[in-house]
């Protein structure tokens, strides 16, 4: 009988015990388990993206008078790896440009652009802010007298940015680059011309 009523006792200490437990927890709320607090969401600049951009570039022709400016616009695709705050990638671009200018019998235009180039950022949860170097090529066109004469240079780009992430998928930048297209002999002029310009343009990307 004894043994009976121990064990009784402890069924009812047990009852008693769970039934504080809930009350604790509240009227009609789960019990739900300890757990870690998870941090808050951090927007990730890892991936591949695709966009556009359009903006000004404005530059000077080498040994030439001429000083090129005008309207650009183009595509630009990259890929992001992100370590912490630290966001790495590579982005190509092509762009058409309207840039042009005539001096005396002179004129130099640049209808075309692009470049590759590596990137380096630090991220501010959706706030990025990057600098970017690496290869640039395009296409200088000189006229004079009825004669037309172009070639495609390759050259070097460098240059900083800001990125912000509107949306999961959507973000949106303004980015500086200065861009040098080397030299080539021109028959026309008789001298080494290149072009080299600054370029300031806006863009969104889409990232998959």
């Amino acid at each position: 009988m004894s043994r009976i009523v121990l064990v009784a006792a402890a069924v009812i200490a047990a009852v008693w015990t769970s039934s504080v437990e809930g009350a604790d927890l509240g009227y009609g709320q789960p019990y739900q388990p300890y757990t870690v607090n998870q941090p808050l969401n951090i927007y990730s600049w890892a991936g591949p993206y695709l966009g556009g951009n359009v903006g000004w570039n404005w530059g000077s022709v080498d040994n030439n008078p001429t000083k090129p400016s005008g309207l650009v616009g183009g595509a630009q695709a990259g890929y992001n790896w992100q370590t912490g705050p630290w966001v790495f990638g590579v982005e190509a671009d092509i762009q058409g440009n309207g840039a042009s200018d005539t001096f005396a019998p002179w004129k130099f235009s640049n209808p075309w652009f692009g470049t590759v180039r590596g990137r380096a950022g630090y991220a501010l949860n959706n706030i990025l802010f990057y600098g970017t170097a690496g290869l640039a090529y395009g296409e200088l066109q000189g006229q004079t007298f009825g004669l037309s004469e172009s070639h495609t240079n390759a050259g070097w780009t460098v240059g900083l940015g800001a990125e912000v992430g509107l949306a999961r998928n959507w973000s949106a930048k303004v980015e500086y680059l200065f861009v040098d297209l080397n030299d080539s002999n021109f028959v026309i002029t008789g001298a080494q011309n290149g072009y080299s310009f600054g370029l300031l343009r806006a863009g969104v990307n889409y990232r998959f």
